[in-house]
């Protein structure tokens, strides 16, 4: 397949030519050893300090070339932040010959990754420079960057905004966005801020399967693939819940995994097909204990990656001290809508869907239209962390019938600025109970409800051993980085969102 170059590509293998003819690799594979970084140099280098920096180490990515003529000064990108390399010519080559500078200096590209070596002081504009002393061209970079505007800084202040570019191409998001790559820091601090917390608390760390015989664990459409070496169906996980239950089963008291969970549905700004969840199950718990570390835990993320709990999402501030509010859902649609949705049957929802004009299936029951009513009327008005809890029964296959409220279980979600970001139970551990609610599932998708669950027997069996009083919780990742980023899309906090291939 022929590539198309545009003019400025063929400009730069033309250098790349050049540069082979003048003897100079411009793929070198040496060992390039860094001892500094951009912004710890900045931050630590004065007058004090700088007998520290008279033999310093650089490397990164040419961000923009000032041409004096027999002076360079050239902005570079490390994975700090810019730096800037004072480049003269006769002390780069004393000698008469200067090819090293007409054949690698002077043919610089926005783009290409250079090392230096020299020692730090300040320019006459008080500017952190490197004194270059000798400079390694290290990769050539053949495709030009998109044009950014940056200040005298290097900070960028006209950002390439087309999402369409910057999801397909997020390695070069990454370099000309700089706001981009402290997302994604921030994501792992989040991840690792979790791992902390639970594993102070005693919780073991799991994995379990990815590729599974049943899709189960979750209402929801699975990806369904072929296992050659068995030759039988096989679907990606839309959950790990069922495994984990398996291993409190087994003896363990309290286990916890971040899984990587498929479901072939819908793609939104708060969908991706291919998500984040952390799921973790703790033996003779329940879901009152469960609000109450959730609060603990929500409010230690948002101080570790921000100092404080109050958050500005989008155009509101968000706090996530703890205590949060708690509502049932059946209580919160009723406060929404002046409906008492509670003792209804499912011609009595279905009416009073078609009363608010809300579209529904006829193939999903109770539980379902319980559901899309509260997401249609409720949902977003909880912009504040709010326990929005007591769900019906039918909504719940997986979930404890409630201690004292005749048709509900013990289930929670966590709702903050209008989103689900947390769904929790008292588990069910009753292997006859959860026999006919897997049933009452079968009953459903043979209606037509094609996110239905599947019966799962072994995972049965396995209750029939015998599985502790349990709470259990799945926490999407993805979305709670959003909320702690600022981010508006799911998108914008995924490094590889999926998208529709590209016809190359």
């Amino acid at each position: 397949m022929s590539q198309h170059l545009s003019e400025q590509e063929i400009i730069r293998r033309e250098k790349l030519t050049k540069l082979s003819e003048a003897g100079i690799n411009a793929f070198p594979a040496p060992l390039f050893p860094v001892s500094h970084y951009s912004e710890a140099i900045k931050n630590t280098f004065s007058e004090e300090t700088k007998e520290s920096f008279t033999q310093v180490c650089v490397a990164g990515r040419v961000m923009s070339i000032n041409d004096k003529g027999k002076v360079f000064f050239i902005k570079i990108q490390d994975a700090q932040g810019i730096f800037q390399l004072y480049v003269k010519r006769d002390e780069l080559c004393p000698d008469e010959d200067k090819s090293f500078w007409d054949n690698v200096v002077k043919p610089l590209d926005l783009g290409d990754i250079i090392g230096a070596t020299g020692y730090v002081f300040v320019t006459k504009t008080g500017e952190t420079s490197l004194h270059t002393q000798t400079l390694t061209l290290l990769t050539k970079s053949l495709k030009p960057l998109p044009i950014v505007k940056r200040d005298e800084e290097g900070n960028v202040f006209d950002e390439v905004t087309d999402p369409e570019f910057r999801y397909r191409q997020r390695y070069v998001d990454l370099i000309i966005n700089p706001d981009v790559k402290d997302v994604f820091v921030k994501r792992t601090k989040l991840v690792n801020t979790i791992r902390e917390f639970l594993n102070a608390h005693g919780a073991l760390e799991v994995d379990t399967p990815v590729l599974q015989a049943i899709p189960g664990g979750a209402a929801a459409r699975p990806f369904i693939t072929h296992h050659n070496a068995l030759d039988v169906p096989f679907y990606l996980r839309i959950a790990n819940e069922l495994y984990l239950k398996r291993l409190i089963v087994g003896g363990f008291d309290w286990v916890y995994e971040f899984s990587r969970n498929f479901r072939n549905e819908g793609m939104d700004r708060t969908h991706n097909p291919e998500f984040t969840v952390l799921e973790w199950y703790t033996a003779y718990k329940d879901y009152f204990w469960m609000m109450d570390i959730t609060e603990q835990l929500i409010e230690k993320i948002a101080m570790a990656l921000h100092g404080s709990t109050e958050l500005q999402v989008g155009d509101k501030t968000i706090s996530f001290k703890a205590p949060y509010k708690r509502i049932s859902i059946l209580d919160a649609i009723q406060e929404n809508t002046g409906i008492d949705v509670s003792n209804m049957d499912e011609a009595g929802l279905r009416d009073v869907c078609k009363q608010l004009h809300i579209d529904v299936s006829p193939t999903i029951g109770k539980g379902k239209l319980i559901d899309e009513i509260f997401g249609a009327t409720s949902e977003s008005k909880y912009v504040q962390p709010t326990f929005i809890i007591d769900y019906p029964v039918e909504m719940s296959p997986l979930t404890k019938k409630h201690r004292s409220k005749e048709g509900l279980v013990e289930r929670f979600e966590l709702m903050v600025n209008g989103k689900e970001i947390a769904n929790a139970y008292s588990e069910l551990n009753d292997p006859i109970d959860q026999r006919e609610r897997f049933e009452e599932q079968v009953k459903l998708m043979e209606r037509g409800d094609d996110e239905a669950m599947f019966i799962d027997y072994d995972f049965l069996r396995a209750l029939e051993y015998g599985m502790p009083p349990t709470s259990g919780i799945g926490i999407g990742i993805d979305r709670l980085v959003m909320m702690m980023t600022n981010q508006p899309s799911i998108q914008d906090v995924l490094l590889f969102p999926q998208m529709r291939p590209e016809n190359f």
